[in-house]
């Protein structure tokens, strides 16, 4: 699976706001048939930032959602900015 068919797009909404601001993680929707290790391998290849960790969830909807922690090295309200969804 490419890294483009892995993660979708970045969620941006008060609590996704909330969690870049004070927990260093940026949120996604991420394919269904991604696992955590593909999620880390995807966002480190395309965003060029170390991962710490990776959350997933199933919504209501039936879409899978990825929070991604990063280092410390790295800040997600810059790649945020980066990505323009801050």
């Amino acid at each position: 699976m490419k890294s483009e068919d892995v993660i979708l797009y970045p969620l941006m909404t008060e609590d996704a706001v909330a969690l870049i601001e004070q927990d260093n993680k940026l949120t996604f929707i991420v394919s269904l048939k991604a696992n955590k290790t593909a999620i880390k391998r995807a966002f480190e290849e395309l965003y060029e930032a170390e991962v710490a960790r990776v959350n997933t969830l199933i919504t209501t909807k039936g879409q899978k959602k990825a929070y991604v922690k990063l280092t410390s090295e790295y800040r997600a309200s810059d790649l945020a900015i980066k990505l323009g969804i801050f």
